[in-house]
């Protein structure tokens, strides 16, 4: 490593009397990756929006190579060289790709004022292939990209200006292993190159593995840094929540009640076929399979989000067929979406709105909502799961992502589901919300409710499974009980190798 870059000393920033940072310094030197890590609300996104000239600090000053820097908006912190990737798209989604990776950089034509298409195509699609990001095509528009394609299209963004920091803010949480490797490759070719990287993610096996130190935040305030090689994921925890990888999880001793959930020979042609398990009352049933293995799918049909063709799915004995998530929600079964953003709540609505828009209806009398009903139930859920700040008015997109993954379940549990599909619940929300999901899960299946838990994720799986079933390529090739379960035999089952 070389000599200090960048110095932030004496950081501090309130929101309405709310302290999000407090006099927190850090230094950070060229060519180096350092990765912040954290629970929710300990002032992460807050401190590098702040050197992104996103946000303006209260107190304190920020040093670049030793001189005062000004940051005063991202113009000038990107005139500076620093460029930001947020964990919410900054994309036109009705642009193309190439005009939001080159968005102020448009080559011109001869004619003053056109652009020369040509050129701006071959620019977009050589950046593209430089940072190893392949298969996307220029010229479509974003929107109609899958939301990996369009995390890579916002890294290529950052790509195409000239930059000494290069701030990553959760880039990795919708991509699958192949683009994470692609995007680890990069990150190693820019450090070689004497970039900056300040990588922010919940997930800490990617921080051991690409950071070189890693600085704690904790209510605002600087725990630590350490270096990965010197210290270890149950440390780091512990600095961040005060407890240890071993406390994470619930204990479970699932019942040997009647079975809730059964499915036989289920298929969707070209997706999956002849998906055959039982989920019991009470259980927690895991499934593991890499990207492109058709959970998510088998999932989405079980919900009446999508059709299957062959098969029987019976829902306490008696065979149902869902056409819709309607008629799901009627038969007692609830999906909580990978992507709660898009699917799972309306971010301009309220919480009392979202955590009650899956039962109106029960909530209702000739069409009319009862309001007061809808008040005293929705208060209810939000104590129950601990919604932070427990204000019914306050709108979705105003909460964290740990805050509006539990209003996302308030709104299945108000639904009196008797089988609950979660589709990677914790994406994204950091170690200390993980904790709280986990022992709300252990909760309802204690109560009886039968789980289906769909995760990406091995340590959740090993975890909070009471069994695991592996699959691959649209197949169910694996079923583990959870003293046969670990992380070698379900990789190599999910990958096809033999042991």
């Amino acid at each position: 490593m070389e000599s200090e870059f960048l110095r932030m000393r004496g950081i501090s920033k309130s929101f309405n009397g709310t302290q999000a940072l407090r006099n927190v310094d850090f230094s950070a030197v060229v060519g180096e990756v350092h990765a912040i890590s954290g629970e929710n609300g300990a002032g992460k996104s807050t401190l590098v929006k702040i050197l992104s000239g996103a946000l303006q600090r209260d107190a304190g000053e920020i040093l670049l190579a030793g001189e005062p820097a000004e940051l005063g908006t991202p113009v000038r912190a990107r005139r500076l060289g620093i460029c930001a990737v947020y964990q919410e798209f900054s994309l036109v989604p009705h642009l193309t790709v190439a005009e939001n990776i080159l968005m102020g950089q448009m080559p011109s034509a001869r004619v003053r004022g056109w652009v020369n298409w040509t050129k701006a195509y071959r620019r977009a699609e050589e950046i593209l292939q430089s940072i190893g990001f392949v298969g996307i095509d220029v010229r479509e528009v974003v929107q109609q990209l899958s939301v990996s394609h369009q995390q890579m299209v916002e890294i290529a963004k950052a790509m195409a200006e000239q930059r000494r920091i290069l701030i990553l803010d959760e880039p990795s949480a919708v991509l699958s292993q192949e683009e994470l490797n692609r995007l680890f490759a990069l990150i190693r070719q820019l450090k070689q190159d004497g970039t900056l990287v300040l990588y922010i993610s919940h997930r800490l096996d990617e921080v051991f593995e690409i950071a070189d130190r890693i600085t704690v935040l904790k209510d605002g305030e600087v725990v630590g840094t350490v270096k990965p090689h010197e210290s270890n994921q149950n440390q780091l925890i512990k600095m961040m929540v005060g407890r240890t990888l071993g406390e994470i999880f619930p204990t479970r001793n699932p019942p040997k009640a009647e079975v809730a959930l059964e499915l036989r020979n289920l298929t969707k042609e070209g997706t999956f076929s002849d998906i055959s398990f039982s989920l019991r009352h009470g259980e927690i049933l895991g499934m593991f399979g890499l990207v492109g293995s058709g959970r998510t799918q088998v999932a989405r049909c079980i919900f009446g989000a999508e059709p299957f063709a062959t098969g029987e799915i019976l829902l306490d004995g008696n065979s149902i067929h869902p056409r819709s998530p309607r008629e799901a929600v009627k038969e007692g079964i609830a999906l909580l979406t990978e992507d709660r953003k898009r699917d799972g709540l309306v971010l301009s609505c309220t919480i009392r709105d979202n955590a009650s828009m899956a039962s109106f209806e029960s909530l209702s009398r000739w069409g009319v909502i009862d309001r007061r009903k809808q008040a005293i139930r929705v208060q209810q859920k939000v104590h129950e799961l601990d919604i932070r700040p427990p204000l019914l008015d306050r709108l979705a997109r105003q909460l964290s992502g740990g805050n509006q993954q539990k209003l996302v379940l308030a709104k299945w549990l108000m639904t009196q589901a008797r089988v609950l599909i979660l589709d990677e619940p914790t994406r994204g929300v950091d170690v200390a919300t993980k904790v709280e999901i986990y022992q709300i899960i252990n909760n309802l299946a204690v109560d009886g409710m039968g789980i289906l838990l769909i995760s990406s994720e091995l340590p959740e799986i090993l975890g909070m499974s009471d069994r695991t079933l592996v699959m691959r390529e649209g197949r169910q090739v694996g079923e583990f009980t959870q003293a046969q379960a670990s992380e070698e035999k379900l990789l190599a089952s999910a990958a096809g190798v033999s042991q």
